[in-house]
């Protein structure tokens, strides 16, 4: 499975950016996706998650509310809608893909249990 993340740039805060992710390959193996984010200095970290096939949605605390997951099974395509974003929201996010069965939130939201990645898009948010 190939991930291709898209639409990552510089946007003020409290405006809003799309994030695309578009799986290729064995996608019919595709159970789980997510998104995660990484700050300068800092650990690599959860932001929401959505199961593949019934669309159940998973979201850190931190974005609850702010952003919203979303899939087009048809296009293969995952999106993350980034509403009234902070600054301290200001990372590179990569999109993951898990082919395993297995969607509870010890699952969703650890790096270890995704199988494929994205090369990751830039998102700054500017004060």
């Amino acid at each position: 499975v190939q991930l291709q993340a898209s639409g990552g740039g510089l946007v003020q805060a409290g405006g809003s950016l799309r994030l695309s992710c578009t799986a290729s390959g064995r996608t019919f193996t595709t159970y789980v996706m997510g998104w995660f984010r990484q700050a300068p200095g800092k650990e690599r970290e959860f932001v929401a998650a959505i199961t593949w096939n019934g669309g159940s949605t998973f979201y850190a605390d931190s974005v609850k509310g702010r952003f919203t997951i979303s899939r087009d099974s048809a296009k293969n395509t995952m999106y993350l809608q980034m509403n009234s974003p902070k600054p301290e929201d200001t990372a590179v996010y990569y999109c993951a893909h898990r082919q395993s069965y297995g969607s509870t939130w010890n699952i969703v939201g650890t790096t270890a249990k995704y199988d494929y990645w994205g090369q990751g898009t830039q998102v700054t948010v500017s004060s």
